[in-house]
Order: structure tokens, then C-alpha cells, then sequence
């Protein structure tokens, strides 16, 4: 218990200096995270069934993670976007070159699913803090703190208070009464946002909110799905007492996206034309 605090402590810091202190660190932490989460998904996915290019898909994330911060930060133009289309080819053509690759297209399908499962929510994430344009850490740093509240309260009256399951057949441990005392503490988190960041009024704070409880809770199912159909415990066990990145920003994966479009529909609400 423990090691699995002081990794938890160590951790948050790392992640909210890496959203506070600049644009570049960010997009830099970010973007190593979501290579190390999909190299995670890799090794879960690969099996009999199929296996995936994992440098290939590495690297097609990568790059394309780094155009696309490079064109948010003022850096690279939109057009360098399409460097990633070689690359993409190059998915397809390398099984020509694999003989022990049984089923091919399998091992195609798993590369490009892990791009669009890991890397693409991640981009959602970090396309947060440029909603406006320019960076601003308030929105993405919002979002974080209110995914640990939710993940914090769903743990807690989960432990003390559940009772019944949420989805036994996926993930035993999780409740409804799990899943009513994550809302509520992300709620509670969104109200404390809404006071000292009015980039968002109380009621998109709250939305927010709502958003990532719920998306969140799914994303971790989906994960949870995922590690059970591969019969894995873990992604990984590079944090101490915690398992993996990818069990760390399983929430995530889901959120993010769904948080993006809401604030994009509104801000095309507010700005029409």
C-alpha cells in the first residue's frame, strides 16, 4: 500500500508539471506517453490470432503525434500532416516480408487498432489545450483532475459501500454504488474548477464532468475487456503497485475524444460562421 502511494504521488506530480509548466513539455511527455501505452496494447494484443507490427505502429503513432503537435505549436504546417501516408503504407507492405505471419491482415488490423484505441484519444487529450489556439493548460489540466476524482471517489465508496455489480461479467470489483461516488466527486471537482477556471462556465465544467465519469468508466471496462479476453492481469508493471500505463489512462482513452467534440460543438455554438 505503500509503494503503491508513493508511486501514485510521484507520478501526479510528473503529469501536472509536464501539463502546467509549458506547451513543449507537454506535448513531449504526452507523446512518449502514448507510445509507451501502445507498446502496452501491443503485447496484450498479440497472439495466435494475429500479431502486430509494434515498431511500425510506434512509430506511425509517433509521428503522428509529433506532426501534430508540431502544427499546434506554430511549429510545422498542417501539410506535414501527410508524411504520416507513407508510413500507413508501409503497415501493409511489411507482412510481405514476414514468413512466420500466418494471418497477415490479422497483424495489419491490430497495428491500425492500436493507433486509433491509444494514440488517437491521446491527441483528443492534448488537443485540449489548444482549443482556442493558443495554449492554455486550464482545460487539459481540468480533465485530469477531474478523471482522478472520478477513478478516486469510484474506489473509495466502491470499497466501503458497494454492493452491487456494475458489470461482473468484465469487472467484478466495480459497483453502482462505485460508479454513483465517482460522478459525485467528479462533480464536486468540476464546481471547484468552475470557481478559480472560468475559461468554462459552471454548467460546461459540469458537463465535463458527466462526460468523463461516464466515458471513463467505459473506457476502463473496455480495457478491462480487452486484458480478460487476452487473460492478462495487468498492461504492464512499470509503476510499482499500480500495473501499467495503460491501466493508468484507461479512462482516458474513451473521455478525451468525447470531451473534445463537446467543447468543440459548443464553441462552433458560440462562434457560428
Amino acid at each position: 500500500m505503500r509503494t503503491r502511494a508513493i508511486t501514485a504521488l510521484f507520478f501526479v506530480i510528473i503529469v501536472l508539471a509536464s501539463i502546467v509548466l509549458n506547451a513543449y513539455l507537454f506535448a513531449g511527455f504526452f507523446m512518449v506517453l502514448s507510445a509507451c501505452c501502445l507498446y502496452e496494447f501491443y503485447r496484450i494484443i498479440g497472439d495466435a490470432h494475429g500479431k502486430p507490427a509494434s515498431w511500425l505502429g510506434i512509430g506511425l503513432g509517433g509521428l503522428l503525434f509529433g506532426l501534430y503537435a508540431g502544427y499546434r505549436l506554430g511549429d510545422l504546417s498542417p501539410n506535414f500532416l501527410l508524411a504520416i501516408v507513407p508510413l500507413a503504407a508501409v503497415v501493409f507492405i511489411a507482412p510481405l516480408y514476414q514468413k512466420d505471419s500466418d494471418k497477415p491482415f490479422a497483424g495489419i488490423a491490430y497495428t491500425y487498432l492500436g493507433v486509433v484505441y491509444v494514440v488517437l484519444p491521446f491527441l483528443s487529450f492534448f488537443a485540449l489545450g489548444f482549443l482556442e489556439g493558443i495554449y492554455d493548460y486550464r482545460l487539459p489540466l481540468g480533465f485530469m483532475l477531474i478523471l482522478w476524482g472520478n477513478d478516486t471517489g469510484a474506489y473509495l465508496v466502491g470499497k466501503f459501500f458497494g454492493r452491487r455489480r456494475l458489470f461482473e461479467r468484465i469487472s467484478p470489483k466495480k459497483t453502482w454504488e462505485g460508479l454513483a461516488g465517482g460522478i459525485l466527486l467528479a462533480l464536486v471537482v468540476s464546481l471547484i474548477l468552475a470557481h478559480y477556471f472560468t475559461a468554462l462556465g459552471v454548467w460546461k465544467w459540469i458537463g465535463v464532468a458527466l462526460l468523463v465519469s461516464i466515458f471513463g468508466t467505459f473506457g476502463d471496462l473496455v480495457e478491462s475487456m480487452l486484458k480478460r479476453s487476452q487473460q492478462v492481469k495487468d498492461s504492464g508493471a512499470v509503476l510499482p503497485g499500480h500495473g501499467g500505463l495503460l491501466d493508468r489512462f484507461d479512462g482516458l482513452l474513451l473521455a478525451a475524444p468525447a470531451v473534445l467534440a463537446l467543447l468543440k460543438i459548443w464553441l462552433s455554438l458560440q462562434n457560428p460562421g
